[in-house]
């Protein structure tokens, strides 16, 4: 089992190869063979351009702005939003600082084709609200839809779990996440973590 989460050597951040732990991740073949795959012209400007945003803007950007920072390095002209609708007050702000940068925007809502949730065999009793039509998450209409808009980068708000996984399985160009939706915490999901010495303790490490 290769655990770099409980790691306490940490060789790997100070190039001391003599120090990898056995099992380590940085020892096998597969990840050093991938500084191959970097030669591919898309990856290697990705790869370069998030490393100088990270340098001049380290401590001194916030999320939304070292992504702006990033597309315009990036030269990206057309960039495209899967949201939650439920964050469509946040979009439309986030919409106007991305227009105000001179991207051309393609955005589409969670919602988009109104399906009904019976198309997936669920009863009016799994839904959220049981006396009235309910559609179900589109992510895969979200990703054909800025797929066939050919945008060149991807940009989510909030998706939910596995609606997120279906939309980055589906969407052909680069993306990144902008927020990520935990509706408990006001979509900051590292919360509870934060306070799990306290009173998440005993609701993270409840009954399995």
């Amino acid at each position: 089992m290769n655990i770099c989460s409980m790691c306490q050597i940490k060789a790997c951040g100070e190039n001391e190869t003599n120090k990898f732990p056995k099992n380590c991740p940085s020892m096998f073949e597969h990840v050093n063979n991938t500084n191959e795959l970097y030669k591919n012209e898309e990856d290697y400007k990705i790869a370069k351009t998030a490393a100088l945003v990270e340098k001049e803007n380290y401590c001194k950007m916030t999320r939304i702005e070292e992504i702006i920072d990033f597309c315009k390095r990036m030269e990206y002209k057309k960039i495209g939003f899967a949201f939650c609708m439920g964050l469509k007050k946040e979009m439309e702000t986030i919409y106007k600082v991305f227009s105000h940068y001179g991207f051309e925007i393609h955005s589409v809502g969670c919602k988009c084709g109104s399906i009904s949730k019976e198309f997936l065999g669920l009863n009016k009793e799994d839904q959220i609200h049981s006396d009235r039509f309910e559609p179900m998450c589109n992510p895969i209409g979200k990703a054909s839809y800025l797929n066939e808009c050919k945008t060149e980068f991807n940009i989510l708000v909030g998706l939910c779990v596995g609606h997120d996984t279906l939309f980055i399985k589906h969407v052909e160009a680069p993306i990144t996440i902008l927020a990520v939706k935990d509706r408990i915490t006001g979509h900051s999901p590292l919360a509870p973590i934060y306070i799990l010495e306290g009173y998440y303790n005993s609701k993270l490490f409840g009954e399995k």
